[in-house]
Parts: structure tokens; C-alpha cells; sequence
């Protein structure tokens, strides 16, 4: 069997997509002095609060080495805290600061850069999304 062109394979145009919003975040990440990485773990814990490193990695379906050096790094810029569980000392819990809950309000900007370069309003971008997690979800039950 052939293999189908590019630019009619879902996976290509998912990845293609993903980067060219990464591209037009870059500027604006840079600006906040954040990588997109490091932009994800600050909205994981804008989400809901303190969470443990494994915690932050499942939910942003990484290995927890993958995240540790992300979450250091923004220790060490001041917008996170890392304390040991005082329950079980293994786990690290991570606490975003108030220097870090003001940098992801002024990330807000993303979104609306998003909004703005992609032609479609809030309704049909977030009915776009919620199709793309569906494919996720039924892909990741395998």
C-alpha cells in the first residue's frame, strides 16, 4: 500500500500545527522569559494549586525526569517552590509563587494571539479542541 501524501495523514497536520503555534507563541514566551514547557507546567498549576512533580507530569503526559528540570528552573527564577511531602518525603510538591501567578496572567495574551491568528471565534476554536481531544482519548485507549 502507498503511503498517503502529508498533507492528508492527521498526524502531520496535528504536528505541523502544533508547531507553527508554538512558532507564533515563541516571541511572546521570550518576552515573558519562558519557554513553552515551562509556560505548561505554570498552567498546570494555575489549574488547580499545589501538585506533586508526578502529579504535573501525568498531567501533562510526561516523565517526571522530563519535568523536574523544568520546574527547577523555574524555582530558580522564583516563580515556583518545590517543598518534600511532610506525609511521604519522596514526593515533591510544587507551589507556584506570586511572582509566578502574575507571569501566567500576563501569558493570557496567548490565547487571544491564538484567537486572533487563527480565523475561527471562541466557539468553533473550542469545538475544534474538544474534536482533537476526542481523537486523543480514543487514540490513547488503543
Amino acid at each position: 500500500m502507498k503511503a498517503r501524501p502529508l498533507d492528508r495523514q492527521i498526524c502531520f497536520t496535528l504536528y505541523a500545527t502544533s508547531m507553527a503555534i508554538t512558532r507564533a507563541y515563541k516571541p511572546l514566551l521570550d518576552e515573558l522569559g519562558l519557554t513553552y514547557p515551562q509556560y505548561l507546567v505554570l498552567c498546570t498549576l494555575g489549574e488547580g494549586g499545589p501538585m506533586t512533580v508526578g502529579a504535573i507530569a501525568a498531567r501533562l503526559d510526561l516523565e517526571s525526569s522530563t519535568v523536574t528540570p523544568l520546574i527547577k528552573r523555574l524555582e530558580a527564577a522564583g516563580l515556583v517552590e518545590r517543598r518534600r511531602g511532610t506525609e511521604d518525603e519522596r514526593k515533591v510538591e510544587v507551589t507556584m509563587t506570586s511572582p509566578g501567578h502574575r507571569l501566567l496572567e500576563r501569558s493570557g495574551c496567548l490565547g487571544e494571539l491564538l484567537l486572533e491568528r487563527s480565523g475561527m471565534d471562541e466557539n468553533e476554536l473550542s469545538a475544534l479542541n474538544e474534536r482533537v481531544k476526542a481523537l486523543r482519548a480514543e487514540i490513547v485507549k488503543g
